[in-house]
């Protein structure tokens, strides 16, 4: 089921500033959020901030729940898909592992009929402390989500672990979590970005694919329940979570990428512009500006989808056709040249670098366009596709 409200609680820790981060992602997916702040979490971040960002009144007392029945700590759970707590800090974790129930966010949670989500926050000597070793596995027998912190510079100054998940991530996790598993047991590759084909130490080759659909797609994969393998070239995105990435920067390192991990594979997906050619001879110099032309010998890079599909032990093999022009056309005959089962065609200069795509999907049965969306929405359903065309596994 798709989540529709959550419930998001902020305890007391300099982190509590990212709930602002937390809280504006959600809404901008259609998410209600009700948040609820403890006394501790209103001096690091004003409560106005919340309401401004929710578009709701944001609760903080156990006494004014706001509620006509006086029952608020009760109220605010029913209906909600989720409370996620980010920060929690130790103390609070300290209260719900030993049903203390004290002020609203706690009472809220030990009154709830729906999951819990905790974001730890805290010192690093805190996260190690054995007493929080043990709050964190008693919450976790009790069916608890614990969203383990990160390690880095805290803002005490020390470095370790203790660091809560960016809000990214804990907006990936709770929305990723409700997907259905259709790729559950399976194990899917796919390659992501531009590649980068040197000319000389400082120049080259690419294009201006931003990697953002394939790296939705391997998102989309491990949300739906495989195991992902991403080989990506260069590009800045941040890994999706539960996701294994390779990176390389040219064709023929992404080429030897993906034939060294095909292995138990059950679906290839490839994704990333990867260039057509390559120069023949690079330069091991920077090459100097001349008042001559320039000419550099290219010679064709190894066709890594068709490769994969022509070996008698192949996957699942889903290609992807950017065009300019005559994109069914172009498209379809692609998929008919290199024997796929689908490929996935669009405009190029709809698609490089957008946060939303519009395709159209080919098999032998023809042609299945699908509407303009966000890439990560239609990277979940691109995947639902996949997976009602993988064969069973034998």
């Amino acid at each position: 089921m798709p989540v529709s409200r959550i419930v998001l609680g902020i305890t007391g820790g300099i982190a509590a500033y990212k709930a602002a981060e937390l809280t504006r992602l959600f809404v901008k997916a259609g998410v209600t959020v009700d948040v609820c702040m403890t006394g501790a979490a209103c001096r690091f971040v004003a409560p106005l901030t919340l309401q401004a960002l929710s578009g709701r009144p944001v609760l903080t007392d156990l006494w004014a729940s706001g509620a006509d029945n006086g029952m608020g700590h009760i109220d605010l759970s029913r209906g909600a898909d989720a409370i996620v707590v980010a920060p929690a800090s130790a103390d609070f974790l300290a209260k719900v592992a030993n049903g203390h129930a004290d002020d609203l966010l706690s009472t809220l949670v030990l009154a709830r009929d729906c999951r819990l989500i905790v974001a730890p926050a805290m010192n690093r000597q805190m996260w190690a402390n054995a007493a929080t070793r043990r709050n964190i596995a008693r919450l976790a027998a009790d069916g608890v989500v614990v969203l383990e912190p990160g390690s880095g510079e805290q803002a005490c100054g020390e470095v370790g672990e203790g660091r809560m998940q960016e809000p990214e991530e804990i907006f990936a996790a709770l929305m990723g979590s409700e997907q259905p598993k259709l790729l559950a047991g399976r194990h899917v590759l796919l390659t992501a970005g531009p590649t980068f084909e040197a000319i000389d130490p400082v120049r080259g080759i690419t294009n201006t694919s931003s990697g953002k659909m394939g790296f939705a797609l391997a998102q989309a994969a491990a949300e739906a329940g495989a195991v992902v393998t991403l080989v990506s070239g260069p590009t800045p995105l941040p890994t999706p979570p539960g996701v294994r990435r390779i990176d390389v920067v040219s064709a023929a390192q992404m080429a030897k990428a993906v034939d060294g991990n095909l292995r138990g594979v059950d679906a290839f997906i490839a994704v990333a512009a990867v260039a057509d050619y390559t120069p023949a001879a690079p330069a091991a110099k920077k090459v100097k500006k001349t008042n001559s032309p320039l000419t550099i010998a290219l010679e064709p890079t190894v066709d890594i989808l068709a490769s994969v599909a022509a070996r008698g032990d192949a996957p699942y093999c889903v290609g992807f056709a950017a065009e300019t022009d005559d994109v069914d056309r172009n498209a379809d005959e692609k998929r008919r040249r290199k024997k796929l089962p689908l490929i996935v065609a669009n405009r190029a200069q709809d698609a490089f670098g957008r946060d939303d795509n519009e395709v159209t999907l080919f098999d032998d049965a023809g042609a299945h366009p699908l509407p303009r969306m966000d890439k990560l929405a239609l990277a979940r359903r691109l995947v639902s596709e996949i997976a009602k065309r993988l064969p069973a596994r034998s």
